[in-house]
């Protein structure tokens, strides 16, 4: 087979280096790709903004399978263009990818079906939205209606500052568009976790799940990022809870969004939070996490083109028996330029990568970066690496990633010394932080 993977992230080269073992992958080709991905797939000039061009390398090359890893051209409809020329693509179409494009059509959603989540209101002027705010008091989430690039969420620990965060989105001056419109809902008290199922619209297969590292600094402490790091399964994961989670949140959405004559087809990403046992909906992403992804793809054992492939065919279900999943442990930790996730420097030379151990257990998987024209990686982008590493515990797998990591010199790049660290007090059945590395 033929296969265009579309996107340039850490994401999209976890992805890229598990399509790449499959038997039945001739030709991998991505778009606009990156320097890590560059080992193991065709880098194609195409931007992911740019729908035409990429349905058109699809047709000329006759591609069999396109898989989209960012959420921006789903939004965008490239699926919907992908399908009108018969190209298998895996991915939700436009309107389904509604789910993750507008947390209000998120939340209706879950009032209409009786989905578990926050309680919230829906607002675009700054006066009903002030008013909510002083009625519901503090601890309360704001959050930008659409794509914010995993950043246009702000947990306001005051009245005053949930008010600012509604201006500042409302304004569109910290969000731009996506913050025309708000969601304000109840702060929900518990620990989070991320949850991924396989969906063809009607059948389901339920994947694995993973823990994230939002806050930019030890201790989680700092501004929201994209993710930090992340680590599978997440440690409070059992088969009780995905069963509770199936039940509860993932088969309604599914049937609740092919009720609407809005069908899903791909992979659907929640956010769950658990709350005394119970598990909530926070949110909807339309393509796998990043950085969850890297640990993911880390511990999947299946052959992915074939499951992605049926999935894009509507014929999930042949094989749902086909996937099973490495009893370790996986890790991902991201170096990030300094001053992410706000101004940072471009272009700084990264050295060592060569050096660094990498095998069958211990990846480097590379987000924003470029060879500049001397050959030399350099930094693109605010998250630039994503040191992922597997073993028989959270604290080896944390090892080995903080080992290979070691090896790394990047003088312009941080990360967080504690990822992992929830599932490591666990393990120790501490329940205190505490710096782990």
């Amino acid at each position: 087979m033929k296969i265009l993977l579309v996107g340039s992230g850490g994401r999209e080269h976890a992805l890229a280096w598990k399509l790449s073992q499959s038997v039945q992958c001739d030709e991998l080709f991505c778009a606009p790709g990156n320097a890590g991905i560059a080992q193991c797939a065709t880098i194609v000039d195409i931007a992911e903004s740019q729908i035409g061009t990429l349905v058109e390398f699809a047709k000329t090359n006759q591609i069999d399978l396109v898989v989209v890893g960012p959420e921006a051209p789903l939004v965008a409809g490239l699926a919907d263009r992908l399908a009108d020329e018969n190209i298998p693509v895996f991915g939700p179409s436009q309107m389904a990818a509604q789910l993750e494009g507008s947390k209000g059509f998120m939340k209706r959603l879950c009032t209409k079906y009786n989905i578990p989540t926050a309680a919230y209101g829906e607002f675009s002027e700054i006066e009903t939205a002030t008013t909510f705010i002083k009625e519901n008091g503090a601890p309360i989430v704001v959050k930008a209606d659409g794509l914010a690039a995993g950043k246009g969420v702000i947990i306001a620990q005051t009245i005053e500052e949930a008010i600012d965060a509604a201006q500042g989105m409302l304004s569109s001056s910290d969000f731009g568009v996506a913050g025309e419109k708000i969601i304000i809902e109840e702060f929900m008290d518990g620990e989070e976790l991320s949850f991924f199922a396989l969906t063809d619209g009607h059948s389901v297969l339920p994947l694995t799940s993973a823990q994230d590292h939002k806050r930019a600094f030890d201790g989680d402490k700092g501004p929201n990022t994209g993710g930090m790091g992340a680590y599978s399964p997440a440690h409070m994961f059992s088969d009780e809870l995905e069963e509770k989670i199936m039940e509860t949140i993932i088969m309604p959405t599914v049937n609740g969004m092919k009720e609407d004559d809005c069908p899903f087809s791909g992979v659907l990403y929640a956010g769950i939070m658990i709350v005394d046992g119970i598990p909530k909906l926070l949110e909807y992403n339309a393509r796998f996490g990043d950085p969850e992804c890297q640990p993911i793809m880390m511990r999947l054992q299946a052959d992915l083109v074939e499951v992605l492939y049926q999935a894009a065919r509507g014929n999930l279900e042949s094989v749902v028996d086909d996937v099973s999943w490495s009893n370790d442990t996986a890790m991902c930790v991201v170096m990030a330029t300094n001053g992410y996730p706000s101004n940072y420097p471009k272009n700084t030379p990264i050295n060592g990568l060569e050096d660094a151990p990498q095998g069958e257990d211990i990846c480097i998987f590379h987000a924003g970066t470029a060879k500049d024209e001397n050959d030399q990686i350099v930094s693109t982008g605010g998250r630039v690496l994503g040191i992922t590493a597997r073993a028989n515990s959270t604290k080896e797998a944390q090892s080995k990633a903080y080992n290979t990591i070691s090896h790394i010199h990047w003088p312009d790049g941080f990360c967080r010394k504690d990822i992992g660290w929830r599932a490591i007090a666990a393990e120790n059945d501490s329940a205190p932080h505490r710096k782990i590395v």
